[in-house]
């Protein structure tokens, strides 16, 4: 099962990505992971995107093409996988699309996480994250068992600079802008799979599934 995840910063996508991934024993695939893992191995997709985001450019679509097409090579990948935060654009998708077609391949469903702006905006400017193991918190929903200390690690549990109601805004915004082309794109060919996520994840994921089962998958 070859899997797309789409869904607002805040949505839950992350947590569904997880659930699925263990679920259906799927690689997961993170285009930033990608780009971490590649410009701190030197390798020469990695200095090759990192040649441009020293001079504060995007880097092109192309790179990050070639650097999924890599990762999609692993043994890890033959059972199925799920890629998270590719495609970002129509132009992403119809090369994986192409790529895909060459190896006799294709995507089978895009599940799509769904949640209300204002709820996303309570999560996110109520989350709070360790600075020293980056585990996850809420001050309403999860809090530390200590105000400000991590129940992992001990460490010091603290707000995200970007965490705030207007970064949060401009990025949801923009996820809009970018998002629903591809929504539209993958929507005609009948493969969107709707998770809500406005209840909780159990209520989300169990949506996804029962999607992915409607299409025999």
């Amino acid at each position: 099962m070859n899997l797309i995840i789409l869904g607002a910063p805040g949505s839950g996508k992350g947590t569904s990505a997880t659930v699925l991934r263990e679920t259906y024993s799927l690689a997961h695939i993170s285009t930033g992971d990608l780009f971490r893992y590649n410009i701190k191995e030197n390798t020469p997709l990695g200095i090759e995107a990192k040649s441009y985001m020293d001079k504060g450019a995007l880097v092109p679509d192309d790179v990050t093409i070639r650097m999924v097409e890599d990762r999609l090579n692993n043994p890890d990948c033959e059972k199925g996988y799920i890629l998270d935060g590719f495609p970002r654009n129509i132009a992403q998708a119809e090369a994986l699309d192409k790529m895909l077609a060459a190896k006799g391949s294709k995507i089978d469903a895009v599940v799509y996480v769904k949640c209300d702006d204002d709820i996303i905006m309570d999560r996110v400017t109520t989350r709070r994250v360790c600075e020293k193991c980056g585990a996850s918190f809420n001050v309403k929903y999860m809090p530390t068992k200590v105000e400000g200390i991590c129940d992992v690690c001990g460490g010091n549990v603290v707000q995200r600079s970007d965490d705030n109601p207007e970064t949060v805004a401009k990025r949801l915004e923009t996820y809009r802008i970018n998002t629903q082309p591809l929504i539209d794109f993958y929507n005609e060919r009948g493969i969107i799979v709707e998770g809500n996520n406005n209840v909780d994840s159990k209520t989300c994921i169990s949506s996804i599934e029962a999607g992915l089962k409607n299409l025999g998958l």
